[in-house]
């Protein structure tokens, strides 16, 4: 399965790809960090981003998108610009009928490193571990794409492939069907299960 991880943001939006192996490993694919000029209007950074994005899905065709969950912060306009390329991209991925699955920061580094309080120096390094690298993937944007695609193969994509249907469900998609939330069964069941736990 090939996986498009992102992390969002208008200012620097980082993208991963990643093709599962056997025994929970990883190949990289390509990883990039798509940046817009701040003093550009939010239309025209929200436009380039798209164009770029667009790209990636027609380059390295992804089965699935994972993106990192807006969380809450103090600066607004940070978490308001994260939020809009986190949509952008959901949108697009979901426009050519691409399942989506969100994962939030504190579950990619529990999955990367085994702790939900690792450090940005931590989850680059567990990255590089996995995927082989010669040198860790810079910036730090780079390397969270990475562990969100990593971390969606450990805890979505790999459930999804065991489960009855789901192959047939991933045909359906590539050929161009759609679903109403872009989860697979086993997403949309893994998530109602995080849900009644919280």
């Amino acid at each position: 399965m090939r996986i498009l991880g992102v992390d969002p943001g208008l200012t620097r939006c980082g993208l991963g790809v990643i093709d599962t192996l056997p025994a929970r490993k990883a190949k990289m694919v390509a990883v990039d960090v798509l940046r817009t000029p701040s003093a550009d209007s939010v239309d025209l950074r929200l436009g380039a981003i798209a164009e770029a994005f667009d790209s990636w899905l027609d380059t390295y065709r992804p089965d699935v998108v994972a993106i990192e969950r807006v969380f809450a912060r103090n600066d607004v306009s940070t978490i308001m610009g994260t939020a809009q390329a986190s949509g952008l991209t959901m949108g697009l991925a979901a426009r050519r009928g691409l399942p989506v699955a969100m994962h939030t920061p504190s579950e990619v580094k529990a999955a990367i490193t085994g702790s939900g309080r690792a450090d940005k120096k931590q989850v680059t390094s567990m990255v590089t571990r996995i995927l082989g690298l010669d040198a860790p993937p810079k910036p730090a944007d780079a390397a969270d794409a990475l562990a969100i695609a990593i971390c969606h193969s450990w805890r979505g994509a790999l459930s999804a492939q065991s489960t009855p249907g789901i192959n047939k469900d991933l045909t359906e998609r590539k050929a161009g069907g759609r679903q109403g939330s872009g989860l697979t069964k086993a997403q949309q069941q893994w998530a109602e299960a995080m849900r009644r736990a919280k």
